[in-house]
């Protein structure tokens, strides 16, 4: 036969409903919606960041240097290539209240060409220049809320800032250039850079970054100008960013969020795979003499195989479109709450990038999931109308479509890898995922075995016999129900137990270990008097201080370092180094030697052990640091071991003192204390040395904390699709088994067993398979969550019992509900009706 016939036998065959295909299509909806939604409101993002590049760079073009400002000369080239300029100091500083409350704020010092583009929103409304303009001869400040609520101050109050005063004209509302700012300690303040002289905040060695803004003349080319900057300063350390990709972090982060998520999202399509694969095969279960019946008028092998591909193609066309309206169609919707609650414009519309996305993955998982159970039926025999003649078939297909099922699986895993662009975390979800199921398969096949010797401990108790039977006897759905439920909880499991653990590192690290405050900008001729008040505190058990400058590791054995180390975070942006003469003291060499007490020779550097071994650097390299706009290359002597974890003080770098002692610079300084003396320092020190500001450890960690929960959060949604395609299977498991079931209970009412009896019974078998599936679920979860924890976060690890044992109890219940719901016809048929419908 043709085609064409196959063709024709679909159509005819599919006007008798979709009966059979709910599940299919459910399956189908959700897991393509699932994917375009998340690609949807990633793209409608990066959509938005490329049209308001320039709004939120604040101006077509910035240029950024570490801790110094501008010469001559590069102030001129600026001024030359753009119709205007706008100078931005960044930096670090405590606000403090009239009535001594201290608060870190992220400085932003501003000239009056600030904003070139966009505005400043403040409350009560008034021009940026008014609020500056302040009253009573102090000049005026701006305040981001969060802060001036903490120190309780109202707009007409004063504050310091340094040796500064100012009055608190408004608060920040809206500041269109926020979105560059990155991740900053502190909320925001915003001063003019006039009114800060005087103020002890922008001294030598002062940790501070200058940012110029460029306004270019319409149709510059940027990508020209950047060339041009960069070589006429090329060891001046400058970076360069503009409205090509004005906010280049938030933009790597939507993507790696958004792949990561998307990831998760294939998760749930191979639990919507395991359904697709489950109801197929109860559908074609249904077509058996159907099958048996085209067979005997002729029908061969391949016109069977295409008549119910056809019907899983068109109706798989279907949910793909559907799924695609559904994940497009709900963010456009819901677009105004999901823009009020993003930081950064988003521009959302239907995009073809991600929808083709979701519509690739979806294809290829239909295709390998469905291959299987359309080459079983193929192989149904005209003489085989028999009950249960599609069960009895070969349990692998033929070798053609095994081969095809690897091609689609690996068509699949690539298509993952290129639009994630994360190989390692890919083919890393793919094994998770691939080993869940091989576990949960395993499982559900000891299940119906220990499920089949267990019948004499249920003696005396029939509901306990009778699940257990229904478990391990024939026509089982014990394996789609693990694999559909288990594989979501898995997910959620793994989530749940590195979201724990992250936070319990923080808690558990932070009493023994970690340092009460960072006090940094502390100048030379200070450090006498802060060690001093520190030293005859008996609340301060431990302090660590040393010299720190910033600089940007330029080049590696005299080539570029980024080049040396692509996408290592030591090459991308400044990094602290400091420098000391003698070993200090807790220093633990690993490889090579200490430059010794009063070297005065070449420049030398110790390195981080493991950074350098992740960078690929070894003994005798030389390495260049752009240090204050200035080369200085030294020779790598030294390998140390350094725990960040700890919160302490670390540096990647570090150099001999005879090597940058003589540059500008500040101190940096630990203060581990007690708790309740943390206040009384706070004070004293910023009260005697207004330009040192204290980074709060705790505070800062919150912080993080609060971030790490917004991942978790938007993770454990990705999870929690999956649970739901993993209930819509169950769903369709109970569904297809309610007929079998319903013949077991007619039979047993029969033998006078109660309606009671029999409800008990099947909310056991599903209990049963439910918590099976949790534990499974919650041994993959924890391995998951061990392996992110100790290669991806590089934390230690304990598992959560209390989110372990929520899993394996959330198993239980939704697999008892799923149950349930389709419970009620098996109790209530008369079995006079069933039996005789069964002769």
């Amino acid at each position: 036969m043709s085609i064409p016939t196959a063709a024709r036998l679909a159509r005819r065959d599919l006007r008798g409903g979709l009966r059979g295909f709910r599940i299919f299509l459910a399956c189908v909806i959700l897991g393509v919606a699932a994917i375009a939604a998340v690609g949807t409101v990633r793209e409608s993002i990066a959509t938005g960041l490329e049209r308001k590049g320039a709004t939120l760079l604040g101006g077509d073009a910035e240029i950024e240097f570490t801790y110094r400002f501008a010469n001559e000369a590069e102030r001129d080239w600026m001024d030359g290539a753009a119709n205007r300029v706008s100078e931005i100091v960044d930096f670090r500083s405590m606000a403090v209240a009239p009535d001594g409350e201290r608060g870190l704020t992220q400085v932003k010092a501003v000239d009056r060409a600030y904003p070139l583009l966009g505005q400043v929103t403040l409350a009560p409304a008034m021009p940026l220049a008014q609020a500056f303009a302040g009253r009573d001869g102090l000049p005026g400040a701006v305040m981001h809320p969060l802060l001036s609520g903490k120190l309780d101050l109202q707009p007409g109050d004063t504050f310091r800032l340094g040796n500064a005063e100012f009055v608190l004209s408004a608060e920040i509302m809206f500041e269109p250039d926020n979105a560059t700012s990155g991740f900053g300690l502190g909320p925001r303040t915003i001063v003019r850079s006039a009114d800060l002289e005087g103020a002890g905040l922008l001294g030598p060695g002062t940790l501070y970054s200058t940012r110029y803004r460029l306004d270019f003349p319409a149709g510059a080319d940027l990508a020209a100008l950047q060339t041009q900057a960069e070589q006429t300063f090329p060891d001046s350390g400058l970076r360069w960013t503009d409205a090509r990709n004005g906010t280049p972090g938030v933009a790597e982060f939507v993507d790696r969020l958004g792949a990561f998520l998307v990831l998760v999202g294939l998760s749930g399509l191979a639990v919507g795979g395991v359904g697709i694969s489950a109801a197929l095969r109860a559908y074609l279960a249904t077509k058996t003499e159907t099958i048996a019946t085209l067979r005997t008028l002729g029908a061969d092998r391949r016109t069977i195989f295409l008549t119910y591909f056809f019907q899983v193609a068109l109706l798989a066309l279907v949910g793909i479109v559907c799924g695609l309206a559904l994940g497009v169609g709900v963010p456009v919707l819901l677009s105004p709450i999901i823009e009020a609650r993003l930081p950064v414009p988003a521009a959302f519309g239907a995009y073809p990038a991600p929808m083709a996305e979701a519509a690739l993955y979806s294809a290829l998982t239909v295709l390998i999931f469905a291959l299987w159970p359309l080459a079983r039926a193929q192989d149904v025999r005209a003489a085989a109308l028999f009950r249960d003649a599609l069960g009895q078939a070969r349990r692998l297909p033929r070798w053609p479509y095994l081969v095809t099922t690897l091609a689609l699986l690996t068509a699949l895993i690539g298509a993952a890898m290129i639009f994630s662009g994360n190989t390692i975390l890919t083919l890393s979800t793919a094994g998770g995922i691939f080993g869940a199921l091989i576990l949960l398969v395993l499982a559900a096949a000891a299940v119906v075995t220990l499920a089949r010797r267990a019948k004499p401990l249920a003696r005396g108790r029939p509901a306990l016999a009778w699940a257990l039977a229904a478990i391990g006897g024939p026509g089982t759905t014990a394996a789609p129900v693990m694999l559909s439920l288990g594989l979501g909880l898995s997910v959620l499991a793994a989530v749940g137990q590195i979201d724990q653990n992250l936070r319990g590192a923080i808690a558990r690290d932070l009493p023994d270990r970690a340092p009460s405050y960072f006090f940094v900008d502390i100048q030379k001729d200070q450090m006498p008097a802060f060690m001093k008040r520190l030293n005859t505190d008996p609340a301060v058990s431990r302090i660590e201080s040393a010299p720190m400058l910033r600089g940007v590791i330029s080049r590696i054995n005299d080539r570029p370092a980024t080049e040396v180390a692509p996408g290592h975070w030591v090459v991308e942006g400044d990094r602290g180094i400091s420098y000391a003469d003698a070993r200090p003291d807790r220093t633990k060499i690993v490889a090579g030697e200490w430059w010794g007490k009063g070297y005065d020779g070449p420049p030398q550097i110790s390195f981080a052990e493991e950074e350098a071994q992740e960078m690929g650097l070894s003994i005798g390299d030389m390495i260049t640091v752009n240090i204050l706009g200035r080369d200085l290359t030294a020779e790598l002597t030294s390998l140390r071991e350094v725990d960040f974890s700890t919160a302490g003080m670390g540096f990647v770098i570090v150099m001999n003192a005879a090597a940058l002692e003589g540059a500008p610079h500040t101190f940096i300084s630990t203060i581990y204390a007690e708790q309740e003396a943390e206040r009384d320092i706070l004070r004293d020190i910023s009260d005697a040395m207004p330009n040192v500001t204290a980074i709060s450890v705790r505070d800062a960690i919150d912080r993080v904390s609060g971030l790490l929960a917004g991942l978790a959060s938007a993770t454990a949604w990705g999870a929690a699709a999956t649970l739901l395609t993993g209930f819509l299977v169950l769903i369709g498991a109970a569904a297809a088994d309610q007929a079998a079931r319903t013949h077991e209970a007619a039979i047993l009412k029969t033998l006078g067993a109660s309606r009671a009896r029999i409800l008990a019974s099947l909310a056991l078998r599903a209990a049963i398979l439910g918590a099976v599936a949790g534990i499974v679920a919650l041994a993959a979860g924890i391995a998951g969550g061990w392996a992110v924890s100790h290669f991806v976060m590089d934390t230690g690890f304990e598992i959560a019992w209390a989110s372990a044992l929520s899993i394996v109890a959330g198993g239980a219940v939704i697999s008892l509900l799923a149950g349930l719901a389709f419970a009620w016809r098996p109790i209530q048929a008369r079995p006079a009706q069933v039996l005789r419908s069964r002769e």
